[in-house]
């Protein structure tokens, strides 16, 4: 069976450049590999195919042998088939991005760290700059994180100087930061005696960390470079700090609005009255008409919390619970005896609003189930 021309088998135009080879030939790899398509001779045929196109037309010498004389050029030993272009960074990016990422490059940078803060409400609205104090891994101050006694590295015998190592696994050629000098480039041959080489020691760090205004619970700062020392002079990690809001005693916090009950007596509640409720900000008026409902809910607007992320304070809600009065005196109760002697006949149901409702849905209940 005749070969098919090999630009037809990567689906690029004869004059595609290497950067369009490579990523056809990348495509090629993902859909035919023999490791996604197992037992799948088909699909390894057509790997194959994509392979022997690519290994000849991204190198500069076959490409032109092949656009002159076609697959002619490489029978009867006119120069094909033996070399190989340099699959390894192709085969690294296709399957770095399969297995989990790519290799690993450079130093590695020091661990991020967490750091839970817990504040009253009144902190977390209103801001505060606190101190506190970390167990981390920090620079070693004798070395200044180098991990060198007398400041001297040397080339990495094991990556020459390049940090990164090559290996081959199959048809693979993979690439990771070296293990010896761990992506530095460089290696110690006199190790500081404080952090025996490795740049960093054991330390608590106290930091004066801004907590902003409206912050809620849950909420992340992050401070960059506050978090462990690198090895051997590589870049530190991040601090995050979590904010965690301790439950008040008076209101509860719902995005930016509060919410929190106020207790009045049956007289207040039945005649009205101006009552001073807690916010924030200290204490404002508010006005309970008579009549009032226990339950009945007041919207104050603009005493609730301005979060991290509004423009606008949002509201405080306050739920009125009219109050049974307990340890009366004797002209107490007499008086509510007297009082409650009023409530006779038909004439108390308008006094009553939802007793009277719920009389009235019991009796229909009654009917229902008796009838």
């Amino acid at each position: 069976m005749s070969k098919r021309d090999y630009y037809e088998v990567l689906g690029v135009a004869r004059d595609a450049s290497e950067e369009d080879l490579k990523k056809a030939y990348r495509r090629c790899a993902m859909k035919y590999h023999p490791d996604r398509n197992p037992g799948d001779a088909a699909a390894e045929a057509s790997f194959k195919e994509c392979k022997e196109a690519y290994e000849v037309l991204s190198d500069n010498g076959k490409r032109r042998a092949y656009d002159q004389h076609g697959h002619a050029a490489f029978e009867h030993g006119m120069g094909g088939g033996g070399g190989y272009a340099d699959m390894g960074d192709i085969f690294g990016d296709i399957f770095g991005n399969i297995f989990g990422g790519g290799a690993a490059r450079g130093p590695r940078r020091g661990a991020d760290i967490g750091y839970v803060m817990e504040l009253s409400l009144e902190e977390a609205v209103g801001g505060i700059e606190k101190q506190i104090e970390i167990p981390t891994l920090d620079e070693c101050d004798t070395c200044h994180g180098s991990g060198s006694a007398d400041g001297k590295l040397e080339t990495c015998d094991t990556c020459h100087g390049r940090g990164q190592v090559r290996f081959q696994r199959g048809i693979f050629s993979m690439q990771q930061a070296c293990p010896h000098c761990g992506g530095r480039g460089k290696t110690i041959q006199n190790p500081c005696s404080d952090c025996h080489g490795q740049g960093r020691v054991e330390r608590t760090k106290t930091l004066q960390v801004k907590i902003p205004a409206g912050v809620d619970n849950g909420d992340r700062i992050r401070l960059a470079g506050e978090g462990e020392a690198g090895p051997a002079g590589s870049p530190p990690g991040d601090l995050y700090v979590e904010v965690r809001v301790r439950e008040h005693d008076i209101f509860q916090r719902d995005g930016d609005d509060l919410h929190c009950e106020v207790p009045v007596r049956i007289s207040q509640a039945a005649l009205g009255d101006v009552i001073r409720v807690p916010t924030l900000g200290g204490e404002v008026e508010l006005r309970i008409p008579s009549e009032t409902q226990s339950g009945k809910l007041f919207r104050l607007r603009d005493k609730g919390v301005k979060s991290v992320r509004s423009r606008a304070p949002g509201d405080l809600y306050c739920r009125v619970v009219v109050e049974t009065p307990v340890n009366l005196t004797p002209e107490q109760r007499d008086l509510l005896e007297k009082f409650e002697a009023t409530f006779v006949g038909d004439g108390a149901r308008r006094h009553s609003p939802r007793s009277s409702t719920f009389l009235d849905g019991v009796k229909g209940f009654w009917d229902r189930m008796t009838s």
